[in-house]
């Protein structure tokens, strides 16, 4: 099922998108910038499922009758998970949902790598698995082998920009791209998280933004790890989905830029449109 349902579909995809562009140099770059633009289209229901879970989940914590549920519950903690679940049933809160998105994109990852080193076919093994792989309306003669340079970087590889010294952790030479991945992972998480912390009787809510918390911490230095490790065409695949979502999330009018600072989360108040 992985290989018919993710591998299969993303590699015919990524050389469709390359066949039409022409075959050139930077073009398979610009097909897997294409094919991010693609996924962001594909998954923008979860995405908006997202921004509307962070909105909700925000609201409520001003919300008068929760706030009373909490005061007059304070000391039953049943009591109150029962009528905060009743709460969330009512209004049609998913306290989860603004991580769903994230958790979505590890199997597209995981596929998107696989997808790029089965495209680029460097052993006579590659081009068989790639040769059953390809839909039969794809004109491979044509597109294999891919022409792998973009800007600085061949996209089958590690990227790094050579040093005048070896450093023995950096043997790809100075990892820009794996610093901007982290950044801009580091960029769109922070501007996803509640403006305010939640109330500390709110257990959803808090376990939420422990959640969150943690994401903007593991994501940046996870992803930042995949792009110095795996092919470079990984990379691009990274960057541009993160400058798409700030840019999705920013356009909603809610993004918190105080969060991009140290403390900028305490005694601010959300965006609004």
């Amino acid at each position: 099922m992985w290989e018919s349902f993710i591998i299969q579909p993303m590699v015919n995809l990524l050389l469709w998108i390359y066949d039409i562009l022409g075959h050139g140099p930077q073009m398979f770059g610009l097909a897997i910038i294409l094919f991010t633009i693609v996924i962001k289209l594909l998954t923008w229901p979860l995405n908006a499922s997202q921004v509307k879970g962070a909105q909700a989940m925000q609201e409520l914590q001003n919300d008068k009758e929760w706030q009373e549920i909490q005061k007059k519950h304070a000391k039953d903690r049943e009591k109150l998970a029962q009528e905060q679940m009743r709460i969330y049933k009512d209004r049609g809160i998913n306290p989860f949902a603004s991580c769903l998105p994230t958790l979505i994109q590890f199997p597209i990852i995981i596929g998107l790598y696989q997808s790029i080193i089965r495209a680029m076919a460097a052993t006579p093994l590659d081009m068989l698995n790639l040769a059953r792989t390809v839909y039969p309306f794809q004109n491979v003669e044509n597109i294999i082998p891919l022409n792998s340079a973009f800007l600085w970087m061949n996209l089958g590889r590690p990227e790094g920009i050579p040093l005048p010294f070896d450093i023995s952790f950096l043997p790809n030479g100075f990892p820009l791209l794996a610093i901007v991945v982290a950044l801009t992972t580091y960029i769109q998480t922070k501007l996803t998280m509640p403006a305010t912390p939640p109330n500390p009787n709110d257990q959803a809510a808090s376990q939420t933004a422990a959640m969150s918390s943690s994401m903007a911490v593991y994501m940046p230095l996870m992803l930042g790890w995949f792009a110095l490790t795996f092919a470079s065409g990984i990379s691009v695949y990274f960057i541009t989905s993160n400058l798409l979502g700030i840019v999705q999330y920013a356009a909603t009018g809610r993004a918190n830029w105080r969060n991009l600072l140290p403390g900028g989360n305490k005694n601010s108040t959300p965006a609004k449109k």
